[in-house]
């Protein structure tokens, strides 16, 4: 027999879309809200829901709670976007949702507006069935993902932790389904360690190569070796660690001057296999035994993070079978997200959203059939950890 809550969401399948409607019609780039998170903290507090604004730096952040017990479920997400790209080249203004062919076209579709709505409509569901229910649902959403992501969700991380708030279990709504919703959960990320290297060398005259060090002809084959190396074998969950180089310059402009020295921009995308000591120490050695005269300035993005098989990627997975029929995929693949910040106070912290193929590109959309589906998914998972549901 279906809950109050199942009930509730089928006698309602337009909700989320419509949420996520006029979430996309705020022109919400990063750092600016433009309106979101007072648009979603009106639903919550409607429903009982705490709502705190933790501002910084002209980052709107929020933190809303229902319930004081354990355990606390959290969902978290973004409402910034990135830039919309060249505006004829899409159907339609980006930030006037368009409906055609079954997709919701707008700047945030995808990433990740639906998953706002899709949570907040979950949690209506949830609590309408279970309005005194144990443990906590908690939200943690921020206005600057896509930025620098120094003022945003990290400022209510350190807060939570000053205070002694603990998250137990934390869905973060990142697009992460691949062909279908449901077909890949994140259950973790890599790192992300950039290096800025500067080589030094003489300028001089081109035309007088003996009276000059080239930069850069010194640190090629060093470049060369540290493309080739082996950093580690990665493990069950990540890949290999890799090294890429972003960005050279070197140079006056001038055609007949020989630079006097070279910046050589890095990143390593690394597993939990290696540490970024080891990763710094093992790039220096190198640089030393090709004889360089150099500085680096290094720059930890990310530490990696890993959810195994616990009570979240189960209630997870089960969401997902009983929802769509699919056996998600695990999977640590693509860049960084706010779940690192997270999972500094949070045991398990998963990513699940909408597919991915369209985010960041020029019209991006979304199913609309799917935003129902992952509000249903939300709203499962929340009747499996939270006991007592109906």
């Amino acid at each position: 027999m279906a809950s109050a809550a199942q009930d509730r969401q089928q006698a309602r399948p337009d909700a989320t879309v419509e949420l996520a409607t006029q979430l996309i019609a705020c022109r919400s780039l990063t750092p600016d809200d433009a309106g979101c998170l007072p648009i979603i903290a009106g639903r919550l507090e409607a429903i009982g829901f705490c709502c705190e604004f933790l501002d910084r730096g002209g980052v709107s952040n929020l933190w809303a709670r229902h319930g004081s017990g354990q355990p606390v479920l959290c969902l978290a997400g973004h409402t910034d976007v990135v830039p919309s790209g060249p505006l004829e080249h899409w159907h339609s203004d980006p930030f006037q949702p368009l409906r055609k062919d079954g997709l919701l076209y707008g700047r945030g579709a995808a990433d990740m507006k639906a998953s706002l709505a899709a949570f907040v409509v979950a949690a209506e569901s949830y609590l309408a069935a279970n309005p005194g229910h144990p443990g906590s649902i908690a939200f943690l959403l921020t206005s600057d993902e896509e930025g620098d992501a120094v003022d945003g969700t990290v400022v209510v991380t350190e807060a939570l932790r000053q205070r002694g708030e603990t998250i137990d279990y934390c869905i973060v709504g990142e697009p992460t389904a691949v062909h279908a919703l449901g077909d890949m959960i994140k259950n973790g990320r890599r790192g992300s360690l950039s290096g800025k290297l500067t080589v030094r060398g003489v300028q001089g005259h081109i035309a007088y190569p003996q009276l000059a060090k080239n930069p850069i002809h010194l640190v090629a084959p060093a470049i060369a070796e540290l493309a080739q190396t082996v950093w580690d074998q990665g493990n069950e969950f990540f890949p290999p660690t890799t090294w890429q180089v972003s960005n050279i310059h070197a140079g006056t402009g001038a055609g007949n001057v020989i630079p006097g020295s070279a910046e050589i921009h890095f990143n390593f995308r690394f597993a939990t296999a290696s540490t970024p000591e080891q990763l710094q120490a093992r790039t220096c050695a190198l640089l030393d035994r090709h004889g360089l005269s150099y500085d680096i300035a290094w720059t930890l993005g990310a530490r990696p993070f890993l959810t195994g098989r616990g009570a979240l990627i189960d209630a997870a997975l089960q969401a997902i079978r009983a929802e769509t029929g699919i056996e998600a995929e695990l999977s640590t693949t693509g860049g960084t997200s706010d779940g690192r910040f997270i999972a500094e106070i949070c045991p398990q912290v998963i990513e699940i959203g909408p597919v991915n193929a369209t985010i960041h590109k020029v019209n991006e959309c979304v199913e609309i059939a799917a935003l129902p589906r992952l509000a249903a998914i939300y709203r499962r998972i929340l009747e499996q950890l939270l006991p007592g549901h109906v």
